[in-house]
């Protein structure tokens, strides 16, 4: 897509950019000389720091390699999306593992000066007064990753070519920031350093129409705001001390419990029987039917990911 170039810069090894992206705008990260490397990525609500975004709620939602298409979700109880990835060339991302820090390469290579993303996105970030504690999981872009047969994640060759590129759109008025990420002794950036493309479009608004005409922009009354909270300023000290006029005032409690009777057929009692049988849902029929009950709701109603296993997705 044809966009209109408004700011353009090459971050080098060991050094990263912030950048203001109002609603709209379209960041791109590409990849120059050979390619190959990984761009360490967080986004900021321009406006109100304490909104960023969120590995967590976004791997939920999307999994753990998001492209084209893919929201990237501010942290609860924000709950939002507040960018959105519209271009990626080579579809290899990741948001399982959390940015290299200068304690990583201290303790597992015995390298206690190196290159590390947190220091860079900390100092990208100070340009806007933010500190070390405001960096937070990134979105690894051009990281080739995956999880083994026995749970554990792993990091592959990185796929990216020279001319490769990601574009990230802004959904609210943002402040971006990309670094060149500082693992040389792994092969998430094929074990050197390259530069980086960073361009900033301007946006088409028929574009950004239909991003947020999607089903997980619908605003809901459970993404509360600041102006919910019960506390409202930042807190401004960094030592902690107890309210003496605290009363605890949970929502939704106290929680209701009840029960409710379900006549079955001798057929679904056979049914109820074979599940428990098996061992693997629950040891009553009570609890089997719950299993059934809730499985049901989630293949028909359900809205978002299912998170269901393979083999109860198909029973």
């Amino acid at each position: 897509m044809d966009r209109e170039l408004l700011y353009e810069t090459v971050i080098e090894p060991g050094t990263g950019k912030a950048l203001e992206l109002l609603r709209g705008q379209v960041l791109r990260i590409e990849q120059l000389a050979d390619g190959g490397q990984c761009a360490d990525f967080n986004c900021f609500n321009l406006h109100d720091y304490k909104e960023h975004f969120h590995t967590a709620r976004t791997r939920h939602v999307h999994g753990l390699q998001p492209s084209t298409g893919a929201y990237l979700w501010s942290a609860p109880p924000r709950d939002r999306p507040i960018a959105v990835v519209v271009a990626d060339t080579v579809g290899s991302n990741d948001i399982l593992y959390g940015r290299c820090s200068a304690w990583l390469y201290d303790y597992q290579y015995g390298l206690p000066v190196h290159a590390n993303c947190h220091d860079m996105q900390a100092e990208a970030q100070r340009e806007y007064g933010l500190t070390p504690d405001d960096v937070h999981d990134s979105f690894n872009f051009f990281m080739n990753t995956g999880v083994d047969q026995e749970g554990r994640p792993y990091i592959g060759p990185n796929m990216a070519r020279k001319g490769d590129y990601v574009e990230i759109m802004a959904l609210i008025d943002t402040l971006m920031v990309a670094n060149v990420c500082g693992a040389d002794v792994m092969a998430t950036n094929n074990f050197q350093y390259k530069p980086l493309r960073l361009a900033v479009y301007a946006g088409a608004e028929g574009e950004l129409r239909g991003y947020e005409s999607r089903p997980e922009m619908r605003r809901l009354q459970t993404q509360r705001t600041p102006e919910q909270f019960r506390i409202k300023e930042v807190k401004p000290t960094r030592e902690l001390t107890r309210d003496p006029s605290y009363v605890p005032d949970f929502i939704n409690v106290p929680i209701t419990l009840a029960d409710v009777s379900v006549e079955l057929t001798d057929e679904d009692a056979a049914l109820l029987d074979g599940l428990v049988g098996t061992g693997d849902f629950g040891t009553s029929r009570g609890e089997a039917l719950r299993w059934a009950f809730h499985h049901w709701w989630i293949k028909r109603y359900m809205q978002g990911p299912k998170h269901l296993d393979r083999e109860s997705a198909q029973a």
